[in-house]
């Protein structure tokens, strides 16, 4: 077992208390089904699941939101670090048979499960989240991280004393690489001669690095001991660890996440030191998902999520924008109106 930093050892308490072992991952909140006719969601997380401070956690808000509006019975089973693709397979399978619909898949490691389940459940309702199907009852959400990512490179720029920020990935992804490459530009389009270093904490089919805190932390120990003040994790559970670093160094600010990692009671005594958090709105493509199936008319094809539909954003917590709020709304309408084209890579 790896060694961990205290707030991932709090995390993990956290979600131990949440969920509870099953054959195909993680659950909580388990149902026996009913026949009473209410609505049942399935939900299938990332590694980390519920409580992992980011990702999963915005997604949650959504089922969350979807299960108190409708009154609905929820599954929800969590990927565990190091599974195979069967394990996914089989995930998804369960909930589908277990009559849950919509069944909703969250990050881009469930893409090659949901193509081969999807097909043969057509009558239930499938959400991928961060990865593209062409199955036709999948709808797929998806963001423009990169966009998001651009204003938090502006305020990177503005906001380091030296002009050297860092960017820290969970792991060397295409999907990662979308919010490097929009960081990196708005740090660039900001001030031309700053540098912005970029590591990743794990690559290839190894996933580790989107739930290893100490990974994190140790990664960012690395840029703020080079003289870099403002560091962009985008690392899913990875990131409380880098947080908690840059806490430790005087005048350094840190960059949240997926979530208002600033108001994440798990990082509350960090929260003065978090500069913004480039949050991913999840929880609106599960909750969209969710009423559609309720409504009778299930959402499918691509569905994006992008800053000009309030898709992705930055976090305004704690007051620590309202001196650059201007170059930051600056930067916003040129994206929006595309005088600025955010890259994807880098």
């Amino acid at each position: 077992m790896r060694r961990v930093s205290k707030i991932s050892a709090a995390i993990a308490v956290t979600a131990a208390l949440a969920l509870t072992a099953t054959a195909c991952g993680e659950s909580s909140d388990e149902s026996s089904g009913s026949d009473d006719g209410k609505m049942k969601i399935g939900m299938a997380y990332d590694v980390g699941g519920r409580g992992d401070n980011s990702f999963n956690d915005s997604a949650a808000r959504g089922l969350d939101k979807a299960k108190a509006e409708f009154g609905a019975e929820t599954k929800e089973l969590t990927a565990k670090t190091g599974e195979s693709s069967a394990d996914r397979d089989q995930r998804l399978q369960s909930l589908a048979e277990g009559g849950y619909n919509p069944v909703i898949a969250i990050g881009f490691a469930y893409k090659e499960a949901i193509d081969k389940i999807a097909p043969k459940y057509p009558k239930i309702s499938f959400g991928l989240v961060d990865s593209v199907s062409d199955v036709k009852n999948v709808d797929n959400i998806v963001f423009t991280e990169e966009q998001g990512s651009y204003l938090a490179g502006v305020a990177a720029a503005l906001k380091s004393k030296d002009d050297k920020v860092g960017f820290i990935g969970g792991v060397d992804l295409p999907l990662i690489k979308k919010f490097a490459a929009g960081f990196r530009q708005g740090v660039l389009d900001t001030k031309p001669k700053a540098t912005v270093q970029i590591q990743y904490l794990s690559t290839g089919s190894d996933l580790s690095g989107f739930g290893s805190p100490d990974k994190g932390k140790a990664a960012a120990k690395g840029m703020l001991d080079k003289g870099i003040d403002v560091i962009f994790a985008a690392a899913g559970g990875s990131g409380a660890g880098s947080i908690e670093a840059v806490a430790g160094k005087k005048g350094a600010w840190s960059i949240g996440v997926d979530s208002d990692q600033a108001l994440d009671p798990a990082l509350a005594k960090y929260k003065d030191t978090i500069l913004t958090s480039v949050v991913k709105n999840v929880d609106s493509g599960v909750y969209d998902l969710v009423k559609s199936v309720k409504d009778g008319k299930p959402i499918t094809g691509t569905q994006t999520y992008s800053l000009a539909k309030g898709g992705v954003s930055l976090t305004p917590t704690g007051d620590h924008l309202k001196d650059i709020q201007a170059q930051l709304d600056e930067a916003k309408k040129k994206i929006v109106d595309g005088t600025i084209k955010v890259k994807t890579t880098t």
